[in-house]
């Protein structure tokens, strides 16, 4: 009897999973999936929203369909239009919410009318529609998110104000310097940046935000309000299951839930104590569990479909190979790289290579860290087989992502910054830095013992994919070359 795997969201790791093998796939948004990471070049205009969709799942994608409650004995998912999905396997993949921050004028869910999180693809439609040259916008939070949408909105001729609680913009990726080079940079787009700024209330007027208010007693209007403060895993249908649930849905190394026949992964789940909210990070989870599955249960079929005898024959987009390009050029929206982008301002280090979909062909690169794998012959990328059962790994194991961040800020002089690890030495340490002030350029690394602990680069990238391959393997650094010759162009393969 064939398995029925239902997948319960449509974000990264769920359409990952659903291009591996044939499922179905609930979405609860309208829009087929798409490339999260991509929402800020849609809102400055650089893409059209059709541009950033992801590879197309094996199966068509039931759009519109939320998930509302779990029976785990009957094995069936009931949706909020009455409908009732049966299930061999549940995968929740259910991603994260935006936080929305404790002030005055938020009540509930509703927000007043040009408030907007920025989190999904109807987030960004909306922010389009309202934004127009001359806009007063302010963004609440400075973190990669917030740094991204302050830099879109004023590609739109906004006039921006950025305001971070914290010391510095992107605290917990980057060390003082970088933040302020990337303070400077960010300043000079036009937007104003307040940081140690703790925004305490918003003021509007008939349901219309007019104004925000800063704790400090300072008023800043605004006629659009952006939310950039961070995601928190979706899991009240795995906790209205009485799944166990910590910060997010606990899982093992097989991403098993408590309960065996449910899995989680991506933004939802919690793995070692760990909740990425990354791209990486998901679609590692997807290919282990699409590699378990696999090894399970040779035909897995959607639900209302029959295997036939020996399977379909299985295709595989190029997404699912390890594939990259060693400059960051990227060679189509369906190819993928290896690389770990961040989506959320919660973004945290842990283990392993992190993968995430090609950006459209000049788009912002994210980090290179493997060269391009040509395909087969006679065999596009694109037609890949997938494995078998008796091919894919019989161990597959999920024990963590090593998160790598980069970032690439237009304007007249774009920006590029990667980071990696922890950039704050300890006791000890011993720490390399190179600094261009002519070029606005900063590198460093920390490195422990004979490991490379940490980095952060902004504006010469050139030795990142070879800092990316030392961070990712964890192997010890060679003891006859200077650490100095870390930052070199070739990170000190040569």
């Amino acid at each position: 009897m064939s398995t029925r795997i239902v997948v319960v969201g449509g974000g990264t790791a769920g359409a990952r999973l659903a291009q591996r093998l044939p499922v179905t796939l609930l979405g609860e948004e309208p829009h087929a999936p798409y490339n999260r990471v991509l929402l800020a070049d849609v809102l400055a205009g650089r893409y059209a929203p059709e541009v950033i969709a992801l590879p197309a799942p094996r199966e068509p994608v039931r759009l519109g369909v939320r998930a509302v409650r779990i029976d785990r004995a009957a094995r069936t998912v009931e949706c909020a239009d009455g409908s009732l999905v049966a299930y061999d396997r549940l995968v929740l993949a259910t991603g994260s919410n935006p936080v929305l921050p404790p002030l005055r004028g938020l009540r509930g869910a509703v927000l007043p009318a040009g408030v907007h999180p920025f989190r999904t693809l109807d987030d960004c439609l909306a922010l389009r529609a309202l934004v127009r040259p001359g806009v007063r916008a302010v963004v609440i939070g400075g973190g990669l998110l917030g740094v991204s949408a302050a830099r879109a909105l004023a590609a739109l001729g906004a006039d921006v104000v950025l305001t971070q609680q914290g010391e510095r913009l992107m605290e917990r990726q980057l060390d003082s310097h970088a933040s302020a080079l990337l303070r400077s940079h960010v300043e000079s787009l036009g937007v104003e940046v307040h940081t140690e700024c703790r925004v305490s209330g918003l003021r509007q007027r008939d349901g219309t935000v007019t104004a925000v208010e800063l704790a400090d007693g300072y008023v800043l209007d605004a006629q659009v309000v952006v939310l950039a403060c961070g995601v928190r895993p979706r899991v009240s249908l795995a906790r209205s299951a009485g799944l166990s649930v910590a910060a997010g849905i606990v899982v093992d190394d097989e991403l098993r839930t408590s309960d065996p026949s449910i899995h989680a992964i991506g933004d939802c789940a919690e793995h070692a104590g760990h909740v990425y909210g990354l791209a990486g990070p998901a679609l590692e989870q997807a290919d282990v569990l699409a590699d378990l599955l696999l090894n399970e249960t040779p035909t897995p079929t959607p639900c209302g479909r029959s295997s036939r005898s020996g399977g379909p024959p299985w295709t595989k987009s190029s997404g699912e190979g390890r594939v990259g390009t060693r400059d960051g050029a990227p060679s189509g929206a369906s190819a993928f790289r290896a690389l770990t982008r961040t989506t959320g301002d919660d973004a945290q280090g842990v283990r392993v290579q992190a993968r995430e979909p090609l950006a459209p062909a000049g788009a912002p690169s994210a980090v290179p860290t493997r060269s391009a794998q040509g395909a087969p012959p006679g065999r596009s990328l694109g037609e890949e087989r997938l494995p078998t059962a008796a091919e894919a790994a019989p161990t597959a194991r999920y024990t963590g992502t090593r998160a790598l961040t980069r970032l690439t800020l237009g304007g007249p002089h774009p920006l590029d910054l990667a980071a990696f690890g922890q950039v704050t030495p300890e006791p000890g340490d011993d720490v390399v830095q190179l600094t261009d002030a002519t070029r606005a350029a900063y590198r460093k690394v920390v490195v422990r013992g004979d490991r490379l602990v940490g980095g952060v680069l902004l504006g010469d990238l050139a030795a990142v994919g070879a800092l990316a391959r030392a961070w990712e393997g964890d192997e010890a650094l060679p003891d006859e070359a200077p650490l100095l010759h870390l930052l070199t162009h070739d990170g000190g393969s040569s």
